[in-house]
């Protein structure tokens, strides 16, 4: 499942992963460590909600 940032509208996607953050390709967002932030805005991941359809 993917997660989408509701500060920025960034999308996690777990077959990509953030791998200039650390995060293999394949990580599931639960996987994530706590302290991991998004990418573009930096916000954590309290800020990011599941994508219900497939973007």
């Amino acid at each position: 499942m993917k997660y989408r940032c509701e500060v920025c509208d960034w999308i996690y996607d777990p077959a990509i992963g953030d791998p200039d953050n650390g995060i293999a390709p394949g990580t599931p967002f639960e996987d994530i460590p706590s302290d991991w932030v998004c990418p573009v805005c930096g916000v954590g991941k309290e800020d990011f909600a599941p994508v219900e359809d497939d973007l």
